[in-house]
């Protein structure tokens, strides 16, 4: 009956001091007016909470939207008042971040295990020269599928980092021996090329077509998928082709392989 009624309200009993019975009218003045149902605080300071759900859209891109929106209007925001995005969004910037951290260390530990093996500082970073060759892969892959970067396309990019470099681990490794075997260093990336042209296609394209029914997927639960099966297809397509290319040709460059002179050898060697 008082939430409905104000006059009920007004003859609230209380009890003073002295123990008499009073009503909440003879202590308090009465207006009428608007105010909020309810007030939340965060960490002591005032918020009200605005939510609203996503259908059809990333989220990035929606925040992306209202901050555009809401520029001009958070100029005009009295001192002492703000605007903060919160709620999946803050959770998603704190994962992006743990994620790029966990993605410079597994590019560390990829460093470290290749220098370990090749006995060398320099080789480990013409085989990484492949990561950059596939992320063009993963926004064309994206791209296609209508995707957009998310967390987990992200967590795809960490485990395509660690699948990428086999191909240029092979390869070089490859070199490396027919070098050690004193064949010349000319005639050993070339044919360190060729020769392991198959097993890298064939390891490649193994893994791109088992992973092909993840990326096509669309059944229940298949957008915590989807995008990991994406990102592996077009980054490991793409890299692939280009390693074949790029990797012997950045070992000679590192190397101060020229093969002007290797060359003229072949084309004599055919004329007489």
């Amino acid at each position: 009956k008082y939430r409905d009624n104000l006059v009920e309200i007004k003859t609230l009993p209380l009890m003073n001091q002295a123990g008499r019975n009073i009503y909440l009218a003879e202590v308090s003045d009465w207006n009428r007016g608007e105010g909020p149902v309810k007030i939340t605080r965060e960490n002591q300071v005032r918020e009200v909470s605005v939510t609203a759900n996503i259908i059809g859209r990333d989220l990035g891109s929606v925040v992306k939207e209202i901050r555009g929106r809401l520029s001009d209007f958070q100029k005009q925001l009295p001192e002492g008042y703000f605007i903060e995005y919160g709620g999946d969004y803050d959770q998603m910037v704190s994962t992006f971040q743990v994620l790029i951290l966990a993605m410079a260390l597994a590019i560390l530990l990829i460093y470290m295990v290749m220098a370990a093996q090749f006995e060398h500082f320099l080789h480990p970073f013409i085989v990484m020269f492949t990561l950059p060759l596939a992320l063009i892969g993963v926004v064309l892959g994206l791209v296609v599928a209508g995707q957009s970067i998310s967390l987990i396309s992200l967590v795809g990019v960490i485990i395509l980092a660690g699948v990428a470099v086999n191909n240029g681990i092979v390869m070089i490794d490859y070199i490396n021996q027919l070098i050690r075997k004193g064949i010349d260093r000319r005639k050993a990336v070339v044919e360190g090329a060729v020769t392991r042209l198959r097993p890298v296609l064939l390891t490649a394209l193994t893994t791109i077509i088992g992973t092909i029914p993840m990326a096509m997927s669309k059944s229940s639960g298949s957008e915590m998928r989807s995008p990991i099966g994406v990102v592996m297809v077009g980054g490991l397509t793409i890299c692939t082709f280009l390693t074949l290319f790029i990797i012997p040709i950045i070992y000679s460059l590192i190397n101060k392989i020229s093969f002007k002179e290797y060359q003229a050898e072949k084309t004599e060697q055919e004329t007489t």
